[in-house]
């Protein structure tokens, strides 16, 4: 039976959008905390350009050394030559080629430099191009997929999958699709292309995770494989993405999705960590109703809620917060506070370093350990976690690639 599979996309849409930001560290970061959930793949950004580059390698080369485990790390581009000529010297080999499709867009953003006979010609000539050079996987994106006419997204797929497009992402770039509608459109193009679905869902009305939930059922349905594009706390352009644990949670634990398996090896004891670094790392507190992760997810005050959930938890309680690696007591330090920050010393950096029980192999890296957190806090602009000093104590030299963005 077809599988479902996640593919992250907070470090390339996610980070688009307005207000807000990630530091290339903190998007590292985003990798490996991505890689402990399971994602199977993250779509970590633009290799072609120049302020990226540097990042790229840097995660190409930690993804050689194991830090992300078996999670791909791969690159957005638009479907025209010169951008995948530009990132092919980062080491990029899994890509997804994005152009408009719908005639709203060809009409009223091309402004007649194209038409639906350009689009394709751009499309193919990028995939070309990639597969020439050897990308391993090639995904090409209708940008605004939902409101494409069906012929001429069979038309555009097909004519992908012919000089060798491995997937076709879905996108309902204005999130005008309901459950019911991407069902019906979903299996049309499944069906009719026989290729790999992404699901690239956007929520303007609210219901990203129902179409991405049902867009994979269709999928599935059809007999392809699926890929499910998320963000973080559903953070995206405008109203947002489909929240990656949201749409985990609901596959696991919704009506009628028992026979839909999940083809990651997701282990959602690490949703509540990542959830919570990357609302720091945004600066947005986590809702306070999100899925999973929300202070009231498992808050009680009803009488009537309370005396059940006291009873069994499975009244009022879907499912369990242990398994979102919740419960824990968090322990908040009331009196002296040692943090490493950009203008830090090396007694405190030796003092924090302790406490957590890393050890260096002598001075010169310790003191280099504490100028690549010096220069992490920089970038951030926030006090480092834990997690952030772990991982600059046990990757320094792919750290030092990451802060420096000139190519």
């Amino acid at each position: 039976m077809a599988k479902i599979h996640f593919i992250d996309v907070t470090n390339r849409d996610g980070v688009q959008t307005s207000r807000i930001s990630l530091s290339k560290f903190q998007k590292t970061m985003l990798n490996w905390y991505l890689s402990k959930i399971g994602v199977r793949q993250s779509e970590a950004g633009f290799p072609f350009t120049r302020h990226e580059q540097n990042y790229f390698m840097a995660n190409f080369e930690l993804a050689k050394l194991g830090a992300f485990g078996d999670m791909v790390v791969s690159g957005w581009f638009r479907a025209i030559v010169p951008d995948v000529e530009a990132g092919l010297p980062t080491g990029v080999r899994d890509v997804n080629l994005s152009i408009s499709t719908s005639d709203q867009m060809i009409r009223n953003k091309f402004m007649g430099r194209l038409d639906r006979n350009s689009v394709i010609k751009e499309m193919v000539e990028a995939v070309k191009c990639a597969k020439d050079n050897g990308i391993a996987t090639i995904g090409i994106n209708a940008e605004d997929g939902s409101r494409t006419d069906m012929e001429y997204l069979v038309e555009f797929a097909l004519a992908g999958k012919e000089v060798g497009a491995h997937r076709i992402r879905y996108c309902d770039t204005v999130g005008c699709d309901t459950p019911h509608s991407i069902y019906e459109r979903i299996s049309t193009l499944a069906d009719r292309t026989k290729m790999t679905v992404e699901l690239h869902c956007h929520n303007d009305l609210g219901m990203a995770v129902g179409n991405s939930v049902a867009g994979a059922k269709a999928a599935v349905d059809a007999g392809v494989d699926v890929w499910i594009n998320t963000t973080i706390n559903g953070i995206g352009e405008r109203a947002g993405q489909a929240d990656l644990t949201s749409c985990i949670l609901a596959l696991k634990y919704g009506h009628g999705m028992e026979e839909y398996e999940i083809g990651d090896p997701i282990d959602l004891a690490w949703a509540y960590r990542l959830g919570t670094y990357i609302a720091k790392a945004f600066n947005l507190p986590v809702p306070i109703n999100q899925v999973g992760i929300g202070d009231n997810t498992f808050a009680h005050e009803s009488g009537i809620h309370a005396d059940g959930a006291l009873k069994d938890r499975h009244n009022y309680e879907l499912y369990d917060y242990e398994i979102l690696g919740r419960g824990e007591d968090i322990r908040v330090p009331t009196g002296r506070v040692i943090t490493i920050g950009e203008y830090g010393g090396i007694a405190a950096f030796r003092h924090v370093t302790g406490e957590m029980g890393i050890q260096f192999a002598n001075a010169d890296e310790e003191r280099k350990a504490l100028e690549l957190c010096q220069y992490a806090n920089l970038h951030n602009q926030i006090p480092l976690t834990e997690d952030e000093i772990r991982f600059i104590a046990q990757y320094p030299e792919q750290v030092r690639r990451i802060l420096t963005l000139t190519p």
